[in-house]
């Protein structure tokens, strides 16, 4: 059985999840303690990040090395065409993504954190340690949230003006490719890498962001979440995950 090694509201997370539905493959999503999984992944797999997927024997890490991994050993249902051109373009997107996803993370965080709970409770799980003693553990996991993804007000703001040169970077790319698909004429890597990069922001229904307390959020939030929503850009994210994110697994994971 495969395993995939999660966060359950990590956007990278999700996009391995993605993948391997993509693929149809059966694999299990467990969960780590943030902070613990530190010493896991860096056994496992030389570094410290998540996701990594167990598949056999091999142990592979990061969201993109998965995609590379599951294309060549799985060919069915393909991320990447065997067109040189178009998987060189495809990999560009994948890698801006990535990078647009750092900035995404640092951004909602900040937010998410200034409002409920909802998200540390997800992150606790709904049962072991962490849950029975959340009084201690939930003050102890924002700190580590705070650190570990500098959610200082200075960087959350250098995050934001990232953003706003990125996403309509990507909404021209849409457009220019007709506005079905980001590259291509069928769902590919860039498409769910970049839709799983923006879904936090839309917390769109049945994805891990979809939450049940909006009015926790700032007003600048909820107004920057409209914003992306009537682009082009939003509205084909809302789309793909409508009709072509058919998960197998439930996100939660174990």
């Amino acid at each position: 059985m495969r395993t995939l090694y999660q966060f359950p509201l990590s956007h990278f997370c999700e996009k391995a999840r993605w993948l391997l539905d993509h693929k149809e493959l059966d694999y299990v999503a467990q969960n780590l303690i943030p902070g613990v999984h530190r010493a896991f992944t860096q056994l496992k797999t030389g570094q410290n990040k998540l996701p990594v997927l167990k598949d056999v024997e091999q142990w592979i890490a990061g969201s993109t090395q998965i995609a590379l991994y599951l294309d060549e050993h799985y060919p069915e249902h393909r991320f990447l065409s065997r067109d040189i051109n178009l998987r060189a373009q495809a990999l560009e997107i994948d890698t801006q993504a990535n990078e647009m996803g750092h900035h995404v993370r640092r951004w909602v965080l900040a937010h998410a954190l200034q409002g409920s709970d909802e998200s540390v409770d997800i992150l606790i799980g709904e049962k072991g340690y962490l849950r029975q003693f959340d009084k201690y553990t939930k003050p102890l996991l924002k700190k580590m949230v705070f650190k570990g993804y500098q959610l200082q007000s200075d960087k959350v703001a250098e995050s934001k003006a990232e953003l706003d040169q990125m996403i309509p970077m990507f909404n021209e790319i849409l457009i220019a490719n007709h506005g079905r698909y980001l590259l291509g004429s069928r769902l590919g890597l860039a498409d769910i890498a970049v839709c799983s990069m923006l879904a936090p922001i839309l917390a769109l229904p049945g994805t891990p962001w979809e939450t049940e307390h909006p009015d926790a959020f700032s007003t600048e939030f909820l107004q920057y979440r409209e914003y992306l929503s009537e682009l082009p850009l939003g509205q084909y994210v809302a789309r793909i995950y409508a009709n072509e994110r058919r998960a197998r697994v439930d996100w939660r994971g174990v």
